[in-house]
Order: structure tokens, then sequence, then C-alpha cells
């Protein structure tokens, strides 16, 4: 009885298995920054207007069968008409005359954003290159199925659905996640377990008979 009382307590004090391995909040796993406030709903007047602006563009791409070329022309014609009665109508109301946002014009938020992606790309690339040699023979195993999977839902679905179903996703998903994230770390620590007894098995049949590349590749921080 002790020993097992024992091993209760040893069990409920181990710390929590959070999704993916992750010992960070959410939102600084994120990025931290209003990327993060965004995909979390930290700031839920931007965050509504991408979803809503994105089902407007879906919805007019897709069910209203509007062209491409069509659009944009009718957006200028009707952004233009807009500024200029605003305009006008700014010298006998007394209003603010338009103008473009500053946090456009500067020149440090286009560049980081482009250092961000900069460092994403080259990660990802680094990624890529150090599973591809077979390096890491269970991420290798996941990506080609993982891209498998999305070739078999891209050749059922259009592009442009396929697209707004991964925003809406991406929308949604993280704010889910933190909402019920002791449940979902709890589920998922569950699966992961039953699917790593699973792996060994395919590993030593399988990927263990398997020869692995000897490219070494440095990642890149």
């Amino acid at each position: 009885m002790n020993a097992s009382s024992s091993s209760d307590s040893d069990h409920g004090s181990a710390p929590k298995t959070r999704f993916f391995g992750r010992e960070k909040p959410l939102h600084a796993v994120l990025g931290g920054g209003r990327v993060a406030d965004v995909l979390l709903w930290k700031d839920t007047r931007i965050s509504a207007a991408i979803l809503f602006g994105s089902a407007a563009i879906w919805f007019l791409f897709e069910v209203v069968e509007y062209n491409f070329v069509t659009l944009f022309c009718h957006i200028f014609i009707t952004t233009m008409l807009v500024i200029f009665i605003w305009s006008t109508g700014a010298d006998f109301f007394n209003w603010n005359p338009p103008s473009i946002p500053k946090i456009i014009l500067e020149d440090s938020a286009i560049r980081d954003v482009a250092s961000i992606i900069h460092k994403k790309f080259n990660y990802f690339l680094s990624e890529l290159l150090y599973v591809a040699s077979g390096n890491n023979p269970k991420l290798f195993f996941l990506t080609i199925v993982s891209l498998w999977i999305i070739s078999v839902i891209g050749s059922s679905i259009s592009t442009l659905n396929l697209l707004f179903f991964g925003l809406l996703c991406l929308e949604i998903l993280p704010f889910l996640y933190e909402k019920y994230e002791d449940e979902v770390d709890d589920f998922a620590s569950k699966v992961n377990r039953r699917m790593k007894r699973r792996y060994k098995k395919f590993e030593v049949e399988v990927l263990g008979k398997i020869p692995r590349g000897t490219v070494k590749v440095q990642k890149i921080k």
C-alpha cells in the first residue's frame, strides 16, 4: 500500500506534459508579438477584422464567382471615390483629410517583417535538409504522411477553399487550445503514449532496415 501511494504521489507531483513538449507559454511560442495577439484574440478587433475579411474574400471568389481582375478594379474604383468624397468634404465639414497610417510607412516595420520571414525560411530549409537526409526517421515518416494527406485533400477541394480553411484553423485553433489547454494536453499525452508504442514496433520492423544519410546539417537558431 505504501509503495502504491508513494507511486501515486510521485505521479501527481510530476510536471505536466505540454503539447509538442513545449515549455514556454503559447503566446511566447507564437512569437509573443502582434501576430500572437491576433492568433490568440488578444486584440479582438484586428482578429475579427481578419477573419471577416478573409470570409468576405472567400465568399466573393467562391460563391459569387467574382473574377480577380474585376474585383481588383472595383475595389480601387470604390476606394478612389471614397477618398475623393472624403477629401472634398473635409474642406466643408472640417473633417480630417485622409492619410496613410504611419505604421505602414515606417521602414522599421517592413524590415522587421522581412527579417522574421527570412529567419523562418532559413530555419525551414535547414530542418528540411536535416530531416530529408534521414537523421530523424520519425519526423521523416510523419512529414511524408502529412504531405500525402495534404495532397489528397488538395486534390479534392479548390486551392481557395484550402487556403480559407487553413486561415480559419489558424485563427480559431490557437484560441481554443489556450482556452482548453489542460484538457487538450491530457488527451494529447494519452494519444502520444499510444503512438510511441506503435512507432517503436514500426521502427524496428521497417525504419531500422533503411540506411540513414551521412549528411550533417548545422541548425540555424
